[in-house]
């Protein structure tokens, strides 16, 4: 199943497509996460904010699947029971939003990405990752990054199952990453040689989004 095209002229991407041409929410503080829980720029906040580019596919767990293809030995398709057999965590971890908002001890359940790349076994040519949602949209991490001991594909939040406005039936959480790269609605891994940009990135967004370094737009650090 190929992308489906996203609106590129939606409100709320060519709001943040001036954000990233102003600089917005940029501070020039550098923390560090051992030293500074609330990364530079970041606000605190008990609700969860939804942000989506105007689609919120329905995908019920009947019609799941997840692909994780590209540079890997074991290349697969996960239904929804198939992902239900993998090894199930449940922790908690903070989100980190580009758009200034923070949200402390999220409780997650689901399947750890380590626990997944075990199952599939990335080559040694293997880079980064390109994810891509069921509403067409991309984003990229290094391998190094999708791989962190608290990255996990979840589908369950506070006991409960993912809600789909928040990425449901499974979406990927990166902790230590802005929260746009951590992809709603995930329907394939596709394991890369090389980093390349995804939705946001095209769009002025950092090639990384390293919170506590301020890595909001593609001309940070």
């Amino acid at each position: 199943m190929d992308d489906p095209e996203l609106p590129e002229d939606s409100k709320l991407t060519l709001s943040k497509q001036q954000w990233a041409s102003q600089g917005k929410f940029l501070t020039g503080h550098i923390a560090r996460p051992e030293e500074e829980r609330l990364p530079p720029g970041q606000h605190l906040t008990v609700k969860w904010p939804v942000l989506d580019l105007g689609r919120q596919p329905d995908i019920p767990t009947e019609r799941w699947k997840l692909e994780v293809t590209g540079m890997v030995s074991r290349p697969v398709t996960l239904d929804w029971a198939g992902l239900m057999a993998l090894p199930q965590t449940r922790l908690a971890s903070d989100i980190h939003c580009v758009t200034s908002w923070s949200r402390y001890d999220n409780d997650w359940q689901g399947v750890l990405t380590r626990d997944l790349l075990a199952h599939v076994e990335p080559r040694d040519e293997a880079q980064a990752v390109m994810l891509h949602g069921y509403d067409g949209y991309t984003t990229n991490v290094l391998l190094a990054d999708f791989a962190v001991p608290n990255a996990l594909i979840a589908h369950g939040w506070a006991g409960k199952p993912l809600a789909r406005d928040h990425g449901g039936p499974a979406r990927l959480v990166i902790p230590h990453l802005y929260f746009w790269k951590s992809a709603k609605w995930i329907r394939k891994i596709e394991l890369i040689g090389a980093d390349k940009p995804g939705f946001w990135e095209v769009n002025g967004y950092h090639l990384r989004g390293d919170p506590w370094a301020e890595q909001r737009y593609s001309r940070d650090p």
